[in-house]
């Protein structure tokens, strides 16, 4: 029960390493706040874990508002933010267009900053507040063919930084970087077919790609008290990833 008490809301958690996360949350103790724009699957992985369900594109910040609100309001307070939605695109830059763009920094950059300005006086208000953004591997090591995206969490990276100096002593922000984690925004990359199938196991010291459960491990370790004295750091959960 290391998160007995705790009120967090997880942003991306309708599937994937959201969804990952809210389960581990709830299993710890933790009341929880499902934010996603795929309201079925919000509403699924709520009531698996006994939280609320909030329908919302995290790139919108008139629906953002709202929907954290109503968060907070179903737990009772926010100590606790994951921001796990983000977006993928294996795109060479050439190709890239001015609607992927927009598409890769609402989500992936701008709808953390949204949802952590609508949480942030409940954080204020609470005993001990925690931050986590989901980044990705990309932001210490930009990959070849996807360079906006490589941006975008290179971006939120930095940005966690920054917040950590600004909403600190009383907030602690802290970001994880997974790498190939098999979830279904990855899914692609695991068909045989696909040229970088074959390529996997050798990327990772481990030999293998991840799961989302151990991502989620990472991140509630930084939620956790066990981390108290951790923040403006970044944890790579990437089996060891090296190209």
């Amino acid at each position: 029960m290391r998160l007995d008490g705790r009120r967090v809301l997880v942003t991306g958690a309708a599937s994937g390493m959201g969804a990952a996360i809210a389960r581990l949350f709830a299993t710890e103790g933790a009341r929880v706040a499902v934010l996603d724009r795929d309201a079925d699957g919000a509403a699924r992985i709520a009531a698996e874990v006994g939280g609320s369900a909030h329908a919302v594109d995290v790139s919108d910040p008139a629906a953002v508002g709202p929907a954290v609100a109503a968060a907070a309001a179903a737990m009772g307070g926010v100590d606790g933010v994951v921001n796990a939605a983000g977006i993928l695109l294996d795109r060479p830059a050439a190709e890239t267009t001015p609607a992927d763009v927009a598409q890769l920094v609402g989500v992936n950059l701008a709808g953390p900053l949204y949802v952590c300005q609508a949480a942030l006086p409940h954080l204020q208000a609470a005993r001990r507040a925690t931050i986590v953004n989901v980044a990705s591997m990309a932001a210490l090591r930009p990959v070849v063919g996807m360079a906006v995206y490589s941006a975008t969490k290179a971006g939120l990276l930095a940005m966690s930084h920054s917040l950590a100096y600004e909403w600190g002593p009383d907030i602690r922000v802290n970001t994880v970087c997974p790498g190939i984690i098999r979830t279904p925004m990855t899914e692609y990359l695991f068909d045989p077919a696909h040229p970088a199938y074959e390529t996997i196991p050798g990327r990772h010291a481990l030999g293998r790609a991840g799961e989302p459960e151990e991502v989620a491990a990472g991140v509630l370790f930084l939620t956790s008290d066990e981390s108290s004295f951790i923040s403006r750091t970044e944890l790579a959960i990437n089996g060891g990833t090296y190209r």
